[in-house]
């Protein structure tokens, strides 16, 4: 058993890191803002996003691959300060109006930036914790969930106030704080002493057959479906809740903008406890039974908002959703590493998370899409393609295999 304190440490060390990555699920604080300030439509704002969701999840994707061959902390590392570069260019954009500064900034840069420094938290807790393994990747990404908690209850509001809702100086400082603490965090990412030598070997395992087996597809489809799902949300909680706030006779930008952030905090919070829980009851329930409950509490929860337009009815099914979204990133690394063995753990959870990238451009555009088309329909219809998507899944779940591997 490895060093009990020191594999804790770096646990925490991970989660932080992924804390901090996670910042970029609070989009939707900005979405709104940003659309209304410089005139851009909803679907040209979304696209900021989306990239930078695509970009983590291509950029993951060759990470995990490359893992053995560069090591743990030195993508750790590139991938803080590009992270916190992005920011940093989103100033010059949002200052000179550039749409097309900002998708490179914040989508390209930072969405590399998010999916090298991604990927190696979880590969290294895996490494360190055989024993713990739903346990200690759900508490790691857990950090991400709760990401957008820190944003939109924290860094976005103190330093919108302090700078006087100056968006271009807010992304600034947001750019130097990460600057400081991720590349900190990041520095404590080094895989167990046994393990260190596989990070430079020259050793190759053929990944290929295993990547385009019909079991692996599956797991690739059912998982985009339900980043969608997520997606559709995390783009576009605050505006939808505004919007059904609105509807009631809430007209007050400030109280919208509030409730709005406070939703972010409070779904972020689920997320992140999702990571944790659904990860933890993985163990137990095995990895596919896991993940089949959350894809139909999912399901129940979209035909239920298709048929209301409450606002605290939406907001609990947010919450809800985006416990199982969560549930689904806590649940995975396990599912791949029993399905295909720890020496091509890190590669097929690389492969794996470009369902996060394809689902990060799906998701968050059909919402924009029906924004900017249908109005106050927006929801339901976005609901209504979501809940078509995740029965599919549901359906997946019963051709996956599950054949726990441990070499």
């Amino acid at each position: 058993m490895q060093n009990s304190g020191k594999r804790w440490f770096i646990a925490i060390m991970a989660t932080l890191v992924h804390l901090c990555l996670g910042t970029v699920y609070a989009w939707s604080f900005f979405q709104g803002k940003v659309t209304e300030t410089f005139g851009w439509s909803n679907s040209q704002t979304a696209w900021t996003f989306s990239i930078a969701i695509f970009m983590l999840g291509i950029t993951a994707s060759w990470g995990g691959i490359n893992l053995p061959k560069y090591g743990s902390r030195k993508l750790a590392l590139i991938g803080s300060v590009l992270y916190s570069l992005g920011y940093i260019i989103s100033y010059f954009a949002l200052k000179n109006e550039s749409l097309i500064l900002l998708y490179f900034g914040y989508g390209i840069v930072g969405g590399i930036g998010l999916g090298l420094a991604y990927v190696t938290p979880v590969a290294v807790a895996s490494k360190w914790f055989p024993d713990k393994q739903g346990l200690v990747t759900g508490m790691v990404v857990m950090g991400f969930g709760l990401g957008a908690l820190l944003m939109a209850k924290l860094l976005a509001p103190i330093f919108l106030n302090y700078f006087e809702n100056s968006l271009p100086k807010t992304f600034l400082a947001i750019g130097i704080i990460m600057l400081v603490f991720l590349p900190l965090f990041a520095n404590f990412l080094s895989m167990p002493a046994q393990e260190k030598t596989t990070e430079v070997s020259t050793e190759k395992v053929n990944p290929l057959p295993e990547i385009f087996s019909k079991n692996f597809i599956f797991i690739w489809v059912m998982f985009t479906f339900a980043v969608i799902a997520g997606m559709i949300f995390i783009s576009f909680q605050s505006p939808l809740l505004q919007d059904l706030l609105k509807a009631e006779g809430l007209t007050d930008q400030l109280s919208l903008e509030h409730k709005g952030a406070t939703l972010i905090a409070m779904s972020a919070l689920f997320n992140g406890l999702g990571r944790f829980v659904w990860g933890s009851a993985s163990d137990k329930l095995g990895r596919i039974n896991t993940f089949r409950i959350l894809l139909i509490v999912e399901a129940l929860v979209f035909t239920g908002l298709i048929f209301t337009k409450n606002p605290m009815m939406f907001s609990i099914g947010v919450c809800i959703v985006l416990l199982n979204y969560g549930g689904a990133f806590g649940v995975v690394p396990s599912l791949v590493k029993e399905s295909y063995g720890a020496k091509l753990m890190a590669t097929m959870y690389g492969v794996a998370l470009t369902a996060w990238g394809v689902g990060g451009i799906i998701g968050p555009q059909i919402t924009a899409y029906m924004k900017d088309n249908f109005g106050a329909e927006a929801g339901t219809n976005s609901f209504m393609v979501a809940l078509f998507l995740i029965l599919i899944g549901i359906l997946l779940t019963f051709f996956v295999k599950n054949d726990k591997k441990v070499a």
